[in-house]
């Protein structure tokens, strides 16, 4: 079944060694914000940021903002100590890097549990090899607990050995994949991250796309793209009034019998009416987060 709506229009990288950030986030805009101790931080650095991440955790003050911690991956000098401390460390969600296969998301939930973490706590699958990505369908559907899919599309155009193109050509046909792996599983997806902090349009551009495809939010960052992302993954006013007019229009045709109506010149049938619900439950839920 899918999770109830909520925002996850912008979600924001944050180096956990930098415990400064951390403490930022408490008043950021960010719908969720993911403590990293994967890429963003350095070898040296890696221990102090697991136990920054794990304080800043416990210590809470994040309102409604999800709270995820990103693993190192398995393979890795620390990913067995990382899946011990995030196991209890109380985070919305665990998010795993490059994960290729269902089997590495068993064994996972297998590290996870061997050092008491609940049952039911939640995963998100970072998407970012080809074999990720034609794997995306099994990794979708290897555990309840898994609950997003999040692109890589930086990991992914280095692998793939294409370019960045202003349109994304590039990745087009593995963001799409990982979006159709994500609904038929009934899970969240995000798309992946702007790397020019300076390219303010090619924001705005990559955010519209990754809304037209599917996605929920995009992973960002810097906090200086926060604003962009939320305006573009919320159901503009145009958007929310002729929701309110197909969901009302379509029960009205209800009460006489009658399965479908016409709005704004448009047929409107039961599938349309799913749209415009989620929309305002969407809207609602973004208003309740502030």
């Amino acid at each position: 079944m899918p999770e109830p709506v909520r925002p996850r229009r912008s979600v924001l990288y944050m180096p956990a060694s930098n415990a400064r950030a951390l403490e930022k986030a408490r008043a950021l805009a960010a719908d969720a914000v993911i403590f990293d101790l994967e890429d963003a931080v350095a070898p040296a650095a890696k221990a102090e940021a697991r136990a920054n991440a794990v304080r800043a955790i416990a210590a809470g003050g994040y309102g409604a903002r999800e709270v995820v911690l990103r693993v190192n991956g398995a393979g890795t000098p620390w990913h067995a100590a990382d899946l011990a401390a995030a196991a209890r460390a109380g985070a919305s969600a665990i998010l795993l890097p490059k994960v290729e296969s269902a089997a590495a998301v068993g064994a996972a939930i297998s590290g996870l549990t061997e050092h008491g973490a609940p049952a039911d706590g939640a995963l998100w699958c970072m998407i970012e090899t080809p074999r990720g990505v034609l794997a995306a369908p099994e990794i979708a559907a290897a555990s309840p607990r898994v609950r997003c899919l999040v692109a890589g599309t930086a990991d992914l155009v280095k692998d793939l050995g294409a370019r960045h193109t202003p349109a994304r050509l590039e990745v087009l046909t593995s963001l799409a994949l990982i979006v159709l792996a994500a609904r038929a599983h009934g899970l969240a997806a995000l798309d992946g991250v702007h790397l020019d902090l300076a390219d303010e349009a090619g924001l705005e551009a990559a955010c519209g796309q990754g809304r037209d495809l599917g996605f929920d939010g995009k992973t960002l960052i810097h906090p200086r793209q926060i604003e962009a992302a939320n305006r573009a993954f919320s159901p503009t006013p145009e958007e929310l009034e002729r929701a309110r007019r197909v969901v009302a229009a379509h029960a009205e045709a209800a009460s006489r019998g009658e399965g479908v109506v016409v709005v704004d010149g448009r047929l409107v049938e039961a599938l349309h009416v799913a749209a415009a619900e989620r929309a305002l439950a969407l809207a609602a839920a973004i208003v309740a987060r502030t």
